[in-house]
Formats: structure tokens, sequence, C-alpha cells
């Protein structure tokens, strides 16, 4: 069982997420104030809260929402998700529908540390039902 350690959004698209203690997710969208969600394949994006401070251990120095992350998910390995599996928090249901995504050249993390995790370190959701998470819900893998 893992835990939502930080919930992230930003409003427009091109600004910076920001963190909010909590969020309502509509199936088959995404986190209602969200600019990503949508009726596409990539409504959440998830990283691991270890795979962050891994990455702040080495000199990455990011906060919640650097990466554009939605959820900061500690205590899952990420590493066993595939496309396909079902995530659980409440009354939400996540289906994995994507690992990784290619960096943009602009990323502004790349730029500064070199590398980025998003690429083989986020997950990517879809809502197949909604209702409301905090930070602090348990969150576990169907």
């Amino acid at each position: 069982m893992g835990m939502i350690r930080s919930i992230c959004i930003s409003e427009k698209r091109g600004t910076a997420k920001h963190t909010v203690d909590s969020a309502e997710l509509i199936a088959d969208f995404g986190i209602c104030g969200d600019a990503h969600a949508g009726k596409w394949h990539r409504q959440i994006s998830m990283l691991s809260y270890e795979d962050i401070e891994e990455f702040n251990r080495l000199g990455g120095e990011v906060s919640d929402g650097s990466f554009g992350e939605n959820l900061i998910i500690s205590g899952l390995d990420f590493s066993t998700l595939s496309p396909g599996t079902q995530l659980i928090s409440g009354s939400v249901i996540l289906e994995i529908t994507q690992l990784g995504k290619e960096c943009h050249n602009d990323c502004e993390i790349k730029k500064r540390v070199g590398s980025c995790i998003m690429p083989t370190k986020g997950i990517f959701a879809r809502v197949i039902n909604g209702g409301s998470v905090r930070r602090g819900d348990e969150i576990f893998i169907k």
C-alpha cells in the first residue's frame, strides 16, 4: 500500500504546477482545474516520492510539481506497474496507460541538472472512476 504525498496542478499550460491539499478527479478527464486534464490517455501524471528523493540526493534540487507531475506517491514500487494496472484510492480508480515520456528539448530540469526522471520514471493514467483525493490518502494496486 502507498500514500499520496502531494497533489499538484497548474491552471494554465506552460506554467509551473503548485501543490493543493485535495483535488476532485473526474472520470475520463483528469483533475478538475488542471490545464492538462482532458479526454486523452495522459489525464494524470505520477512520480514516485522515492525516485524524486533519490534525484534530489544526486543534486536535482526539485520541489513538488517540478516535473509537471500531478500525484507524488510513496510506498509503491513503480517498476512493477504496467499499462492496464489499476490504482485505487477511496472511490478513485486510475488505470495506467503509459510508462515514461519523451523529455522535451526545453526541459528546464534537464538543462540545469543534465538529466530528467520523467522519461524513465513517470507513470501516466486515465481516470476510470472519479472522486476526491487528499494528501495523505492511501493508494494501492488493484
